[in-house]
Protein backbone atom coordinates (compact mmCIF):
# COMPACT_ATOMS: atom_id res chain seq x y z
CA UNK A 1 0.00 0.00 0.00
CA UNK A 2 1.30 3.43 -0.89
CA UNK A 3 1.80 6.28 1.50
CA UNK A 4 -1.56 8.02 1.45
CA UNK A 5 -0.52 11.05 3.48
CA UNK A 6 1.59 12.41 0.62
CA UNK A 7 -1.53 13.02 -1.48
CA UNK A 8 -3.73 14.69 1.10
CA UNK A 9 -4.31 17.73 -1.14
CA UNK A 10 -5.78 15.50 -3.84
CA UNK A 11 -8.01 13.72 -1.32
CA UNK A 12 -9.10 17.00 0.23
CA UNK A 13 -9.93 18.41 -3.19
CA UNK A 14 -11.97 15.29 -4.05
CA UNK A 15 -13.83 15.69 -0.76
CA UNK A 16 -14.44 19.39 -1.43
CA UNK A 17 -15.81 18.63 -4.88
CA UNK A 18 -18.17 16.01 -3.46
CA UNK A 19 -19.39 18.34 -0.73
CA UNK A 20 -19.88 21.22 -3.15
CA UNK A 21 -21.68 18.96 -5.64
CA UNK A 22 -24.11 17.82 -2.98
CA UNK A 23 -24.83 21.36 -1.89
CA UNK A 24 -25.35 22.52 -5.47
CA UNK A 25 -27.69 19.61 -6.18
CA UNK A 26 -29.72 20.43 -3.08
CA UNK A 27 -29.92 24.04 -4.15
CA UNK A 28 -30.79 23.40 -7.81
CA UNK A 29 -33.18 20.46 -7.50
CA UNK A 30 -36.22 22.56 -6.45
CA UNK A 31 -35.76 24.65 -9.61
CA UNK A 32 -35.92 21.55 -11.78
CA UNK A 33 -38.53 19.30 -10.15
CA UNK A 34 -41.48 21.28 -11.45
CA UNK A 35 -42.94 19.98 -14.70
CA UNK A 36 -42.46 21.92 -17.91
CA UNK A 37 -45.43 23.76 -19.45
CA UNK A 38 -46.05 20.78 -21.73
CA UNK A 39 -46.14 18.35 -18.78
CA UNK A 40 -42.71 16.82 -19.35
CA UNK A 41 -39.89 16.60 -16.83
CA UNK A 42 -37.09 19.10 -16.84
CA UNK A 43 -34.05 17.18 -18.17
CA UNK A 44 -31.66 19.23 -16.05
CA UNK A 45 -32.82 17.51 -12.88
CA UNK A 46 -30.83 14.45 -13.90
CA UNK A 47 -27.62 16.44 -14.26
CA UNK A 48 -27.79 17.36 -10.59
CA UNK A 49 -27.70 13.64 -9.81
CA UNK A 50 -24.88 13.15 -12.29
CA UNK A 51 -22.63 15.67 -10.55
CA UNK A 52 -23.14 13.83 -7.27
CA UNK A 53 -22.60 10.41 -8.84
CA UNK A 54 -19.38 11.42 -10.58
CA UNK A 55 -18.08 13.37 -7.59
CA UNK A 56 -18.79 10.42 -5.33
CA UNK A 57 -16.55 8.20 -7.48
CA UNK A 58 -13.43 10.37 -7.25
CA UNK A 59 -12.12 9.32 -3.85
CA UNK A 60 -12.63 5.55 -4.32
CA UNK A 61 -10.96 5.69 -7.74
CA UNK A 62 -7.93 7.46 -6.25
CA UNK A 63 -7.63 4.77 -3.58
CA UNK A 64 -8.08 2.04 -6.14
CA UNK A 65 -5.30 3.46 -8.31
CA UNK A 66 -2.91 3.78 -5.40
CA UNK A 67 -3.55 0.29 -4.11
CA UNK A 68 -3.06 -1.56 -7.38
CA UNK A 69 0.06 -3.72 -7.29
CA UNK A 70 0.90 -3.35 -10.99
CA UNK A 71 1.72 -0.18 -12.87
CA UNK A 72 -0.62 -1.02 -15.74
CA UNK A 73 -3.59 -1.38 -13.34
CA UNK A 74 -2.71 1.90 -11.63
CA UNK A 75 -2.71 3.66 -14.99
CA UNK A 76 -6.11 2.16 -15.87
CA UNK A 77 -7.57 3.43 -12.60
CA UNK A 78 -5.99 6.84 -13.12
CA UNK A 79 -7.57 6.98 -16.58
CA UNK A 80 -10.92 6.03 -15.09
CA UNK A 81 -10.50 8.96 -12.70
CA UNK A 82 -9.86 11.25 -15.67
CA UNK A 83 -13.05 10.01 -17.32
CA UNK A 84 -15.02 10.75 -14.15
CA UNK A 85 -13.69 14.29 -14.16
CA UNK A 86 -14.57 14.62 -17.83
CA UNK A 87 -18.15 13.48 -17.18
CA UNK A 88 -18.42 15.79 -14.19
CA UNK A 89 -17.27 18.73 -16.30
CA UNK A 90 -19.79 17.83 -19.00
CA UNK A 91 -22.63 17.72 -16.45
CA UNK A 92 -21.54 21.12 -15.13
CA UNK A 93 -21.59 22.56 -18.64
CA UNK A 94 -25.11 21.33 -19.15
CA UNK A 95 -26.25 22.73 -15.82
CA UNK A 96 -24.75 26.10 -16.70
CA UNK A 97 -27.06 26.19 -19.72
CA UNK A 98 -30.12 25.59 -17.56
CA UNK A 99 -32.59 28.26 -16.59
CA UNK A 100 -31.66 28.33 -12.94
CA UNK A 101 -30.36 31.03 -10.66
CA UNK A 102 -27.62 28.69 -9.39
CA UNK A 103 -25.24 29.08 -12.32
CA UNK A 104 -22.73 30.93 -10.17
CA UNK A 105 -22.38 27.86 -7.98
CA UNK A 106 -21.70 25.69 -11.01
CA UNK A 107 -18.90 28.07 -12.01
CA UNK A 108 -17.44 27.66 -8.53
CA UNK A 109 -17.58 23.87 -8.89
CA UNK A 110 -15.81 24.07 -12.24
CA UNK A 111 -13.01 26.10 -10.64
CA UNK A 112 -12.61 23.39 -8.01
CA UNK A 113 -12.51 20.77 -10.76
CA UNK A 114 -9.70 22.71 -12.46
CA UNK A 115 -7.74 22.67 -9.20
CA UNK A 116 -8.35 18.95 -8.94
CA UNK A 117 -7.05 18.38 -12.47
CA UNK A 118 -3.81 20.20 -11.65
CA UNK A 119 -3.34 18.10 -8.53
CA UNK A 120 -4.27 14.97 -10.47
CA UNK A 121 -1.56 15.59 -13.06
CA UNK A 122 1.07 15.77 -10.33
CA UNK A 123 -0.38 12.73 -8.59
CA UNK A 124 -0.32 10.68 -11.80
CA UNK A 125 3.42 11.20 -12.11
CA UNK A 126 3.89 9.50 -8.74
CA UNK A 127 1.94 6.35 -9.61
Amino acid sequence: MRNLSSHTKLYKQAHDILHLSRQIALYLTPDFVALESDGSENPHVYYTGDIIKHSNGLYPEILKAENQPFQEDRVKSANALSKLIQRLTFACERLEKSSSNGRDFIILLRKEIKKFRRLQRNWMTTL
